[in-house]
């Protein structure tokens, strides 16, 4: 596995909903929801030299259809311009990164970063041909993105330390993954990805900068095997400012 996850240019991370409103004190907080984000930055910095970035979040107007007031599951989260549909100022996203935003449809509920926007068009410019992805939520945002991702066909690597669920019902989490896996998706951690000093030329680096980088991987590879794997109309894309 370790020579799959070396990132070249035909490769994007795509890291769904890292919004403050998902968070812990948020009006629709995923459990752990915190813990990823270290991780997913460790990711970011691996894709951002070698790879593409993309960030999902949800934009949904203040009366969109899966808020309870108009009989929906959720209470309202994420509302566009309002402070909980920020990405968390932890999540350290590249300067071009690009944002797909999803669900900005009042009456259409979207859960994977491909219904109603423009990624698949993105990726296409990209010549991405490899999708990895991670974020919020296991069971809803992520599962169904990985789902449209193996639809169309492109190479799907579900970030397994880098994800946490819902679990509304118990057992949707696993379930999820399940569905993610018979589609066709690989499970990977950071821990089968190549030492990230081993991605960068050496004459760029000190020889003590390179021992810190190390170091950090390997306090990251540590944590990863310790987490279990299991338990229409288009947006117009944006670019991290």
């Amino acid at each position: 596995m370790k020579n799959t996850c070396v990132i070249g240019k035909s490769d994007a991370l795509l890291i769904t909903d890292i919004q403050i409103d998902f968070l812990p004190g948020g009006a629709l907080p995923v459990a752990g929801g915190t813990e990823i984000i270290p991780v997913l930055n460790d990711y970011i910095q691996r894709f951002e030299t070698a790879g593409n970035v993309l960030a999902s979040r949800d934009w949904h107007p203040a009366n969109h259809i899966s808020f309870k007031a108009q009989g929906g599951q959720w209470p309202p989260h994420s509302v566009q311009n309002t402070k909980g549909a920020e990405f968390s100022p932890k999540l350290k996203l590249p300067k071009h990164t690009i944002i797909i935003s999803k669900a900005t449809d009042p009456n259409h509920e979207a859960y994977s970063a491909f219904d109603g926007t423009n990624l698949l068009h993105e990726l296409g410019k990209l010549g991405i041909k490899r999708l990895f992805i991670g974020g919020l939520a296991t069971d809803y945002c992520v599962l169904n993105t990985v789902l449209d991702a193996r639809e169309f066909s492109f190479e799907t690597l579900v970030l397994m330390d880098a994800t946490r669920g819902i679990d509304v019902k118990p057992g949707d989490v696993d379930r999820a993954i399940k569905a993610m896996v018979k589609s066709g998706a690989e499970q990977v951690t950071v821990a089968d990805f190549p030492d990230f000093a081993d991605d960068l030329p050496i004459e760029e680096e000190t020889s003590d900068a390179l021992s810190e980088k190390s170091s950090m991987l390997n306090a990251g590879k540590k944590k990863a095997r310790m987490r279990s794997k299991g338990s229409n109309g288009q947006v117009k894309t944006e670019h991290k400012s």
